[in-house]
């Protein structure tokens, strides 16, 4: 079968240390640091064969994400963008849908308890959580010792075919009567749980009638949008710099945005909340070292108390961060890895099925021969916010 395969060399930086779970000259959980001149092939591989907790799913879309992009990026020096764990020569892809085409003996429904069926629509989790380590069992599946993640360390789903453990996939039944094309917006719902692990599970959710603001309008702050939107957001502002995101934004739900190059962050907020300000301000960008310093601002010129930052976007770069602000205002900072657990994917399932439509976020489609191509395309193409893979 054919299939997007990224290969790189494996180089760690001389002032580098592996860690405990680091394994020398495969896996690492800074990639930015050991990386090296990335390629990005297609390329043929075996058909893979299920164990029996698994199920083999026949890929039907595949979106690319800005993770897939950074893994294919690289600095000047040659070290790839992607600060996080990765284990190469890896087939890309992990924001996918499929319908199932062999199940396991052992492989289980989580919603229904009983086997899933050949021919059923699904997605899955990115995130590989083992269920046995401590953070796992004390709840916390996205921080797993043992994590694996479908895409960046382990296969994923540019391909023709992929295995996934039975307790990563969740049915998409429920959308089949909302929508005409099940498997586009199903290949939306792990982004989408990543933002609503940000905002609902990381940072509290809102109560409807409060105000959020949201930097950065890639598909994550896009999505953020919606769900807050749908949760009963009164006021939602988003900063973003770029005239088509800037559309999409209002288009997705969002109030009023910023142009933060062209005019002041503090002032539009208190301007459009009536000096009220946020009570959830989510880091979007990836430029924590930027726009750090817009959002504490914000909160202390602000009247609103008890703000809850969220930081979603990876970054290695350092926050510029005056505690007094915090403290004073009694705001916190929170990061938001992931999205497994805690209910994140059926219940992203169930607001898209009942109406919670996040497909405007697809601006291209293209083939699988494209994906290389177009992951170099998206390292400078700000025109598009999520291209979409169909497989078949």
């Amino acid at each position: 079968m054919k299939v997007v395969e990224l290969s790189a060399n494996w180089d760690p930086k001389p002032n580098f240390k592996l860690g405990s779970k680091d394994i020398d000259g495969k896996l690492t959980y800074l990639g930015s640091q050991v990386w090296r001149h990335p390629i990005t092939k297609v390329v043929e591989k075996e058909k893979p064969q299920i164990k029996p907790n698994e199920v083999l799913i026949k890929v039907k879309r595949c979106g690319i994400c800005g993770s897939d992009v950074h893994m294919n990026q690289s600095y000047d020096d040659g070290y790839i963008y992607y600060p996080g764990l990765t284990a190469f020569p890896v087939i890309l892809g992990h924001e996918f849908s499929g319908k199932v085409v062999e199940v396991g003996s052992r492989a289980i429904n989580k919603r229904t308890s009983k086997p899933f069926e050949k021919g059923e629509p699904v997605t899955a989790e990115e995130m590989a959580w083992c269920g046995e380590c401590k953070p796992c069992c004390d709840g916390y599946p996205n921080h797993c010792e043992r994590l694996e993640e479908i895409g960046f360390s382990i296969n994923g789903a540019f391909a023709e075919y992929i295995a996934v453990p039975a307790k990563l996939c969740w049915s998409l039944k429920k959308l089949e009567e909302k929508y005409e094309d099940i498997y586009k917006i199903g290949s939306l719902v792990e982004p989408t749980s990543v933002a609503y692990n940000a905002v609902i599970e990381r940072g509290g959710g809102i109560r409807p009638g409060e105000n959020v603001v949201i930097l950065g309008a890639g598909p994550i702050g896009l999505a953020a949008v919606k769900i807050l939107k749908t949760a009963g957001s009164a006021t939602c502002i988003i900063s973003e710099p770029e005239e088509s995101r800037a559309v999409l934004a209002k288009k997705m739900g969002a109030d009023y945005v910023i142009n933060p190059l062209k005019e002041n962050f503090v002032e539009k907020v208190k301007e459009y909340t009536d000096n009220e300000g946020a009570v959830l301000y989510l880091e979007a960008t990836g430029l924590p070292e930027i726009v750090t310093e817009d959002i504490q601002n914000a909160i202390w010129e602000c009247k609103t108390i008890n703000s809850t930052v969220v930081l979603v976007a990876r970054a290695e770069q350092r926050m510029p961060v005056c505690g007094e602000y915090f403290q004073v205002r009694r705001a916190r900072i929170v990061g938001a890895q992931g999205h497994s657990g805690h209910g994140t994917f059926p219940n992203v399932i169930s607001s898209m099925a009942a109406g919670m439509d996040i497909t405007p976020l697809i601006t291209k489609e293209i083939t699988m021969k494209e994906v290389p191509e177009n992951l170099k395309l998206l390292q400078k193409d700000k025109e598009n916010c999520k291209i979409s893979v169909i497989m078949d």
